[in-house]
């Protein structure tokens, strides 16, 4: 089966998506995986610390590399140079909204370009032709009253694009307000390939509901698997069964535990301490006591009083409060 059909997909999120929550959330059965937004300027050049993004294991497969950046020939060379790290597929960013990958041209900027948005496609998907499958990720649009997401996913099919994801937010919109799915369900009803829909899935209910309602073909989920890598089986369940199981306090400490341990394979315990920081924020949002803990996580200095603090606070009652 495609991996553009029925499937999972984690959303690529800058700063959160790396090797260690891709992990946790393949293991809560999240099928598809996409690599943080790797710049196609920084491949070109040689960059080691772009390098890092294209690192992955074969238990996160399928597993896609995002690229981004606004000139044609250097996205097709960067994306046949990331054909070497054997990824399951490539992907186009078209859809980042943040200020300074929009100054380059690139992200969201791209749908004001539609022209070179085409050749960047074209370009990629002749270099990487009969290899592995392309798609390109984009919004809804500028703002509310430049809406181009019909014709700019029209133009990504004619380009060669062989999936396309769509965000139902503008770029004005950033990550606020709520997204509109009847953008997806209108694309999906004018274009003949996949279509993944992206956009304020948060529970098992919303994942079904998407479905339901755009007849997307897979659903991508992001900030809603944020301190909910979970959310991936509860929806498979939700699927199966009409129903899932509530999450105890044990098995959300034995997820971060097991979040901790993987970024410890690859990264220094320095480098862990502060970025785990973030994602406990998420972990943690609406237990009793979350401030508290997310305030005390905030001075710890060592991964042993991190984890010392976590177990302490999240099983002070078996029974869970």
């Amino acid at each position: 089966m495609s991996i553009f059909t029925n499937k999972l997909w984690l959303a690529p999120l800058a700063g959160y998506t790396d090797q260690a929550f891709r992990r946790v959330c393949k293991a809560h059965h999240a099928d598809v995986l996409v690599s943080e937004m790797v710049s196609s300027d920084g491949l070109i050049r040689d960059s080691k610390r772009t390098f890092q993004y294209l690192d992955y294991q074969e238990q996160e497969r399928p597993f896609g590399v995002q690229i981004f950046g606004n000139d044609p020939l250097t996205m097709a060379k960067a994306a046949e140079f990331v054909l070497t790290f054997q990824p399951d597929f490539i992907d186009i960013n078209m859809g980042c909204p943040v200020k300074k990958v929009i100054r380059r041209g690139a992200g969201s900027a791209l749908m004001k370009e539609p022209q070179i948005a085409s050749h960047i496609i074209t370009e990629v998907a002749k270099a990487i032709a009969g290899r592995v499958p392309l798609s390109v990720k984009f919004r809804s649009g500028w703002d509310n009253n430049e809406l181009n997401y019909m014709d700019f996913g029209k133009m990504v099919e004619d380009s060669g694009a062989d999936a396309a994801c769509l965000h139902a937010r503008t770029t004005k919109q950033m990550f606020s307000g709520l997204s509109n799915w009847d953008h997806i369900r209108n694309l999906k009803e004018h274009i003949g390939i996949p279509l993944i829909g992206n956009g304020d899935v948060k529970s098992p209910a919303d994942a079904m509901r998407m479905y339901n309602e755009t007849g997307c073909d897979s659903v991508m989920i992001g900030r809603g698997a944020l301190g909910k890598p979970w959310i991936f089986e509860n929806i498979k369940d939700f699927q199966q069964t009409g129903s899932f199981a509530a999450i105890s306090h044990h098995d959300i400490l034995q997820t971060v535990l097991q979040h901790i341990d993987f970024a410890l394979e690859f990264k220094r315990e320095s480098v862990v301490i502060k970025e785990i920081r973030a994602h406990t924020c998420f972990y943690t949002k609406g237990l009793p006591g979350g401030a508290e803990l997310r305030q005390n996580i905030n001075h710890c200095t060592s991964i042993k009083d991190l984890k010392s603090m976590l177990t302490s606070h999240l099983l002070i009652d078996s029974h869970d409060r």
